[in-house]
């Protein structure tokens, strides 16, 4: 890869991928960067690329539609139309910033970088997938996801790296959304009428602290609590959102298991929304795709790689899951995903290109 020229390239791409807002919760948005996507990758990838829909909301895709090797991404950020204004894609020596710049718009155009390079075409066995709604949770889009592995060998998935590490562990996820029905009443004029549904939430987050384990790293986090009308209403209806990482199903089903069990000291109904939702990513997953791409990077002169096992979950939690072979991390080096201060390494930015581009044809070769 002709470093210097293509970096030029790569970084006109991603400014105008950059500056083209994506907040998962703006649908029109996500209409808008899967169509900017399909204009700007046609710039880098043979054949033509293609948006489809499904579940209510856009994806990008490129090549097969059951590809052996897959690279997964995704076009939305959890950045707010307008952030532009304050935090505006620039170039400060090796730092670039912008929303989403680091997680995970610089993967997206590392890698298409990585197939124009590769020399591979739409018909080599490999595609790409970039959807639309990882940063709240894939919901509408863990179908397509699932369609598309269906014949893979390996994952790639073009998340943004930990200090260059690739992320070859993921904790599993669960997020629950309990809902304190009780009674109200006047708080002045008749207290003892009522249910008091703020003080039920209040005996189930106080319980959360138990459920826990710092043996094991596990977390059990109430996250956003909402209750209450009035300051003299006894409140008949309290909300908590809580957040659960776990290493493993069993540590899942465990906190799922309290969770549901859970009683009060007070007459409420308990209502139950969500529950367990991504799997772990183990490591047994990623430990082959790890070893051939520290193989290449040797190869290739560049420092050695280094791995990593990290709490927040990503889409490759679940291709892990269903047992096809998946490394995480391939994206971006940098800093700050989701953090106003988040920037991308642009000196890094062709390194990793180059790395993805020799994985690639060393999987179509048949390494696995």
């Amino acid at each position: 890869m002709a470093k210097q020229s293509g970096l030029s390239v790569m970084l006109h791409t991603l400014q105008a991928l950059v500056e083209c807002e994506s907040p998962t919760s703006d649908l029109e948005s996500a209409y808008t960067v899967t169509a900017l996507a399909k204009e700007l990758s046609s710039g880098w990838l043979p054949g033509e690329s293609r948006i489809e829909v499904h579940g209510g909301r856009p994806v990008w895709r490129w090549g097969p539609h059951q590809p052996e090797i897959l690279l997964l991404g995704h076009l939305d950020t959890v950045w707010p139309i307008g952030t532009l204004e304050s935090i505006p894609f620039a170039i400060n020596g090796d730092h670039l910033t912008g929303p989403g710049v680091f997680d995970m718009k610089a993967g997206v155009v590392q890698g298409w970088a990585a197939i124009k390079e590769s020399g591979i075409t739409d018909a080599s066995g490999v595609g790409m997938l970039l959807t639309t709604d990882e940063e709240t949770g894939s919901h509408a889009s863990r179908e397509v996801i699932s369609q598309a592995i269906t014949n893979a060998k390996a994952v790639i998935v073009l998340e943004p790296s930990l200090n260059g590490a690739l992320k070859t562990r993921r904790k599993g996820t669960s997020n629950y959304f309990m809902r304190f029905h009780g009674v109200a009443s006047h708080a002045g004029l008749d207290p003892d009428r009522g249910v008091n549904s703020l003080m039920a939430a209040a005996e189930f987050i106080l319980a959360t602290q138990q459920w826990g384990s710092k043996e094991l790293e596990t977390s059990v986090t109430p996250t956003v609590s909402k209750s209450g009308t009035t300051t003299n209403t006894v409140p008949d209806l309290a909300e908590v959102h809580v957040d659960v990482r776990a290493w493993d199903r069993t540590e899942q089903e465990r906190i799922d298991q309290v969770v549901r069990g859970f009683t009060s000291t007070l007459p409420v109904e308990i209502e139950i929304i969500g529950g367990i939702d991504r799997p772990a990513m183990e490591a047994a997953m990623s430990a082959e795709l790890f070893t051939l791409a520290q193989h290449l990077n040797r190869k290739l002169g560049y420092p050695d790689l280094t791995e990593c096992a990290v709490g927040g979950a990503s889409d490759g939690n679940l291709t892990a899951a269903a047992g096809i072979l998946t490394i995480d991390g391939m994206g971006a080096a940098g800093d700050g995903a989701h953090a106003d201060f988040e920037w991308a390494s642009a000196s890094a930015m062709p390194h990793r290109a180059e790395l993805l581009e020799k994985m690639l044809i060393e999987l179509i070769a048949g390494y696995y």
